[in-house]
Parts: structure tokens; C-alpha cells; sequence
């Protein structure tokens, strides 16, 4: 069973949190500082159940990233968590379309992230 959580954020403030968070929720975790080292973590870990993936990023944001993952057989099937600090109208209903399962705003409410959670991993 895939059962651990991929934190995909340039901000390692945002990715030391999440995982204290979700390893005191029993989660395993691993993390990635952008999109490209996520996508390549992802193919090389099949254990990997879920992405929480930062929208805004340097390089590949999290748009192009659910992008590259949607036309890879292997990964398009892994559900994808958006977390951005964009709350803006819309920003939800983009971040879905894009192909995310969900949505989390920054900062983060630890129900709402682990009752997405749930449904995935």
C-alpha cells in the first residue's frame, strides 16, 4: 500500500512544519525543495501515496508539475493536494482543474489537510 506523504515546497520553513505535523498524525513523509525533484522523486518511490504540492514555486510550479504528472502513465493515477498561500477567488477551482484533489490554503488547517488525507493514503 502507497502510505507515505510527498511534501513537494521551496520553503523548507513550510516543509519542516507539515512534517512534524503529519508524523505526530502517524504519516510517513518525504520532501522535495521543487517540482522537478518531486516528479523524480515520485518516480522512484512507488510507496508514495499522495503529493502536497506547493503552487508557487521557482522553476516548475506546482501547475506545470501536476501537468507533467498528468501525461505520465505511471504517475497521473498518484492524487495531488494543492497548498498555496494563493486564496484568491478562482485559485481553488484553477488548482482542481489543474488536476489537484484538493486544496489547502496557507497557513494550513491540520483538520482539513488530514481529513483530505484520509480519503487518499
Amino acid at each position: 500500500m502507497a502510505n507515505k506523504v510527498l511534501i513537494v515546497d521551496d520553503d523548507n520553513r513550510n516543509i519542516f512544519a507539515l512534517k512534524a505535523v503529519l508524523k505526530a498524525k502517524g504519516y510517513q513523509c518525504l520532501s522535495a525543495p521543487g517540482a522537478e525533484e518531486g516528479i523524480h522523486m515520485l518516480a522512484n518511490n512507488p510507496e508514495i501515496g499522495v503529493v502536497l504540492m506547493d503552487m508557487m514555486m521557482p522553476g516548475m510550479d506546482g501547475y506545470e508539475a501536476m501537468a507533467k504528472m498528468n501525461s505520465d502513465p505511471v504517475l497521473k493515477h498518484i492524487p495531488v493536494i494543492a497548498v498555496t498561500a494563493q486564496a484568491m477567488l478562482g485559485d481553488r477551482e484553477r488548482c482542481l482543474e489543474a488536476g489537484a484533489v484538493g486544496y489547502v490554503s496557507k497557513p494550513i488547517n491540520v483538520e482539513e489537510l488530514t481529513k483530505l488525507l484520509t480519503e487518499y493514503v
